[in-house]
């Protein structure tokens, strides 16, 4: 028998805008489809229950990196979306509550492998292999609610190579950060260190390597990653 020892892997963390402690995750959490205009360009029907999914904690990328193209894909998408940061939670979480229960926001990018969520899709199969890949989760360093404030309003941006592709208002949103707490809490403990995906507007498209992707929020910092080489 060959012996080899199991190195676990260390806990993701998110950098914190103007401070050197670090915010350690524990979950992904992710919403689709909570844009009405992402929605009419992906075919889908409006206000249905909001579509939960994860992402594994060692796929988030930070700002300033590099996003290997991956495997597996011919048509590599982006979705710009804020990202909420917890710092309690529970279950059964009253959307008068909700809020209480924020650390700060990011913004992010939910990379997915488009053609196989067309045929995932079609087939009624699970989305992790279009959703929880390596790399798939760029997250933007956290601003704090102390800091910004409790935010209802403001537009997610996306540039890719200097053109702008996505730009919308937050409160657009189908389910807002509120709904989408206390909806989660319904299925899952939510816990501090978890942080949440709020779902993309209309605009999402294919990058290819070389492209460089400028993410930014209303009152967030910013974010920045390039598409690198395919994954090998």
């Amino acid at each position: 028998m060959v012996a080899f020892a199991l190195t676990p892997p260390a806990q993701a963390h998110l950098d914190i805008t103007g401070s050197d402690e670090k915010f350690p995750v524990r979950r992904i959490y992710c919403i689709g489809k909570n844009y009405v205009a992402h929605i009419i360009e992906m075919n889908a029907d409006e206000r249905d229950p909001p579509v939960i999914f994860m992402k594994p904690t060692d796929a988030i990328v930070k700002n300033g990196g590099e996003i290997p193209y991956p495997v597996f894909t011919t048509n590599f998408h982006y979705e710009c979306e804020l990202v909420v940061a917890l710092k309690s939670g529970g279950y059964d979480i009253p959307v008068s509550e909700a809020s209480s229960h924020i650390y700060g926001y990011a913004i992010g990018l939910d990379m997915t492998r488009r053609d196989h969520q067309a045929a995932a899709l079609a087939k009624g199969l699970p989305w992790e292999v279009t959703k929880g890949f390596d790399h798939s989760a760029p997250i933007g360093p956290i601003t704090r609610v102390s800091d910004c404030g409790i935010l209802t309003s403001g537009h997610v941006r996306l540039k890719v190579n200097g053109e702008v592709k996505q730009d919308a208002d937050i409160s657009l949103m189908i389910w807002k950060v509120d709904e989408i707490i206390s909806k989660l809490s319904e299925q899952h403990k939510l816990m501090p260190g978890d942080i949440i995906m709020t779902g993309t507007p209309a605009g999402v498209g294919a990058v290819v390597t070389g492209d460089v992707l400028d993410c930014s929020m209303d009152g967030v910092q910013p974010m920045q990653v390039r598409i690198g080489p395919k994954a090998a």
